[in-house]
């Protein structure tokens, strides 16, 4: 994985923003017309402006945690190719529209990657796998989607399930490695795993479910 590239990107982006601060003035347009159920503190901008930084810096850490669990599951043959489009949804994204600039560029390729490892990550429990990736991203996704709004991240979802299953098919969870991973790993990964809060809680941002208090 090319990581160090992503955080180059991420870095650059940051400097811009904070010259241009376009990010903040889509956000403040976004705001309003956010649903209900998502809920921020008190500054409402600055609140989901760091929860963005948050998102698109930990493409990077999520895809290494992700190759890291493919080495140990002996998958690495099957996800690394997946985990590559992550990266290059990130580095060489598809069509985006013209305003989308900077961070609100990498916002859209975060998005993308967020979502695949997502994706992944479900077929994994799905076959009796722990996590595949050590931080709960499921609110995050689900926030960020909110914020592209339905049409923009519905054709972002749907690269995504086409790279998945052009890439990643069922059958991969049938291997004598896999399932003999499965039978030695007994939770080993919990504790690990368990210390990664879920990420939009950890940056002031949630979503109230329906029937929640």
């Amino acid at each position: 994985m090319n990581t160090p590239a992503l955080k180059r990107q991420v870095e650059l982006a940051l400097s811009q923003e904070a010259k241009q601060q376009r990010l903040h003035a889509w956000l403040a347009e976004r705001l309003p017309q956010l649903h209900p159920a998502i809920r921020l503190e008190d500054d409402g901008v600055e609140t989901l402006f760091n929860f963005v930084q948050a998102y698109v810096e930990q493409v990077p850490n999520v895809l290494d945690a992700a190759a890291a669990v493919a080495d140990l599951a002996s998958m690495r043959s099957r996800l690394l190719p997946v985990l590559k489009v992550a990266e290059a949804f990130f580095l060489q994204p598809p069509d985006l529209p013209a305003e989308h600039q900077g961070l609100l560029a990498l916002l859209d390729e975060a998005y993308l990657a967020h979502r695949l490892v997502e994706d992944v990550n479900d077929r994994y429990l799905a076959h009796g796998g722990e996590a595949l990736i050590p931080m709960d991203t499921t609110k995050a996704n689900l926030i960020v989607h909110q914020l592209l709004g339905d049409d923009f991240a519905n054709q972002l979802d749907a690269a995504v399930d086409a790279a998945v299953a052009g890439l990643f098919p069922e059958d991969a969870f049938s291997s004598e490695s896999f399932q003999a991973y499965l039978a030695q790993q007994e939770g080993a990964n919990s504790a690990i795993w368990h210390q990664w809060p879920c990420m939009s809680e950890q940056l002031g941002v949630d979503i109230a479910w329906r029937g929640a208090a």
